[in-house]
């Protein structure tokens, strides 16, 4: 009987020019399922360009021919304040002072570096930390004149210091095990005399990623024997071998910042930072290797007081500290500390002028001043290549080479 129904079927099925089109061109796209379908045609669009050319037209002084008269130096330090908001809800914020205002990083050089750090999944302080300095480190008229901080192990955090704009987390992604390779290579590409490598912290970590970054710098130094390299490290967790281990990887500069003074430590600083303890791992890996340049930052405008940075500065002296910077402390967002004071350019300088007196090697003091500081990176290379045996470079932002003992 089954075989008669299908019989009946077939015998009365339409003819094929009578099937409907929609089943046809069904049927054909099964048998041509390995066929690519035709690409959807998009129509071009421009691209977009932002150019601000608002700020390109005359001012209205200048559009009735009036003379602007050029601030007095009071004047220039004055901070200036704002009205900001709705009818009703406006409250007063206060402006950015001029010698805080740095152009938006967009040139060549600045693009190149940064194809090359995406191509290799590299991560920078200068990116993360949202530093200032970027248009001028990246911005140099080659790759050799621009400097970048490198930071290992992810871009997120197992602290949550209250002035840093960097991620965190409890419990960070698993690290790249080809990292001390392409930070090697990156590195070798860009022919670099001197570099600066960071991290997170990694509290997660046994090690706190100590041999992490003692392999990274033994791989640069492999590729590339001659150039200089700066690591800015935690603490880990205050376990000096590891400190030790790091400082005895072949690395140029051992660094590591305080941050700030010991009364505000507690507030500025995750629990897990202390003082004493940053004074320790300084001290430890001065011990382990002492031909180390040893090197901390500070920020000011916190609230700290001048007897407390007087103390700051003696008590890392005390354990042969040879280089210190000084900065502005910038509050990345409103989640993080505020500003207490804008510290002007004049007291930045008598600051580093004090440092200099206490004995240290060298002080770079300024509203921008990060602690990888391009002027101050170049002043460690011409030290460190004097004790080589090289010929050393001056410049202005540098005390006379023959004048410092090295």
């Amino acid at each position: 009987m089954a075989a008669a129904v299908s019989r009946f079927r077939c015998l009365n099925a339409p003819p094929l020019r009578q099937t409907p089109r929609n089943l046809i061109s069904a049927a054909s796209s099964r048998f041509l399922a390995t066929e690519a379908p035709p690409p959807e045609t998009t129509p071009r669009r421009r691209p977009t360009y932002f150019k601000d050319k608002l700020n390109s037209v005359p001012s209205f002084g200048e559009f009735i021919g009036l003379q602007e008269k050029s601030l007095a130096a009071e004047d220039a330090l004055e901070l200036r304040t704002a009205m900001v908001g709705p009818t009703g809800k406006k409250k007063q914020i206060t402006r950015l002072p001029e010698w805080l205002k740095t152009p938006i990083p967009d040139n060549s050089n600045y693009k190149k570096i940064k194809k090359d750090l995406r191509g290799l999944n590299l991560h920078t302080v200068c990116e993360e930390a949202r530093c200032p300095n970027i248009s001028d480190c990246w911005g140099g008229s080659d790759k050799s004149a621009a400097t970048a901080t490198i930071m290992l192990m992810g871009d997120t955090c197992t602290r949550g210091c209250r002035f840093c704009s960097v991620k965190t987390h409890k419990a960070p992604l698993p690290l790249d095990p080809h990292e001390p390779e392409h930070t090697a290579e990156a590195l070798s590409r860009w022919g670099l005399g001197y570099v600066v490598l960071t991290s997170v912290d990694r509290d997660d970590l046994v090690d706190g990623g100590a041999r992490h970054f003692t392999e990274t710098i033994m791989k640069i130094k492999q590729k590339r024997p001659d150039i200089l390299v700066e690591a800015l490290t935690s603490d880990y967790a205050g376990d000096l071998e590891m400190v030790e281990m790091v400082a005895r990887s072949g690395l140029d500069v051992y660094a590591h910042n305080m941050e700030t003074v010991e009364a505000l430590t507690p507030m500025v600083r995750d629990r897990r930072a202390k003082y004493r303890q940053s004074l320790e791992v300084l001290k430890a890996a001065k011990k382990a290797v002492p031909t180390l340049i040893t090197k901390t930052s500070i920020m000011l405008g916190l609230g700290e007081t001048e007897d407390q940075l007087w103390q700051t500065l003696k008590d890392l002296r005390a354990i042969d500290v040879d280089v210190v910077t000084f900065g502005q402390y910038m509050r990345p967002t409103k989640r993080h500390m505020k500003v207490e004071e804008y510290v002007t350019p004049e007291a930045f300088a008598l600051w580093r002028q004090r440092a200099l007196d206490l004995g240290f090697l060298y002080c770079a003091s300024g509203p921008l001043v990060r602690s990888s500081y391009k002027a101050g990176e170049a002043f460690i290379e011409n030290v460190l290549k004097k004790r080589k045996g090289t010929t050393i470079l001056t410049g202005e932002e540098t005390l006379p080479v023959d004048k410092v003992t090295v």
